[in-house]
């Protein structure tokens, strides 16, 4: 969470290009800086000045999912099976901002637990260091399912995403929920 992404290092600049690669796999990269990744969500030329809040995280989780749920990414990606509100957010953006709203939900910040939603979570971070992404994933779709049943449009997005997260906060404390894997949510991953 500390580590804000930084164009001038080797590793932040590979992962940058490994998102390309799995995000368009057909499609070589011309450069860093470019109008391709327009394509992708980011607000212009140059992604790297869309990480702010998220910092490095935020890309890791992007290419989490795009390598992991390939084909969950992929539909959000390119916007299959929507409606015309599915145009109207930015992808990568709305991934830098789920992870920002993940790490506050969290209370990632604290150094003691101050809500039990922490508390769960840190239990099956224990037990599984992929639960931040794996709950990364979960979001992105959860966010994108009220999207399209709302039909919203960009202005509503920060309303999507609290409505988001109270979903998550819900699936996280029920009883039987004692993985990310449990969570009603992660069914519509693919």
């Amino acid at each position: 969470m500390k580590v804000y992404f930084d164009a001038s290092k080797l590793e932040h600049q590979e992962a940058l290009r490994a998102l390309w690669s799995a995000s368009f796999p057909d499609q070589e990269l011309q450069s860093l800086i470019s109008d391709q990744w327009k394509e992708m969500g980011w607000q212009g030329r140059d992604p790297s000045t869309d990480f702010r809040g998220a910092g490095f995280i935020s890309l890791e989780n992007l290419l989490f999912f795009a390598k992991t749920f390939s084909t969950s990414f992929q539909r959000l990606l390119k916007k299959q099976g929507g409606k015309g509100a599915v145009w109207e957010y930015p992808f990568a953006v709305a991934g830098v901002n789920i992870t920002f709203m993940i790490m506050q939900m969290l209370d990632l910040d604290a150094t003691k637990p101050r809500t039990f939603v922490r508390a769960v979570f840190l239990q099956m971070l224990s037990e599984n260091e992929w639960a931040f992404d794996l709950l990364y994933c979960a979001a992105f779709v959860v966010m994108d399912k009220l999207w399209l049943e709302r039909n919203a449009t960009y202005m509503e997005f920060n309303d999507v995403l609290k409505s988001t997260r109270v979903q998550l906060e819900k699936e996280l404390l029920m009883d039987d929920v004692l993985r990310i894997e449990d969570m009603p949510s992660y069914s519509l991953l693919c």
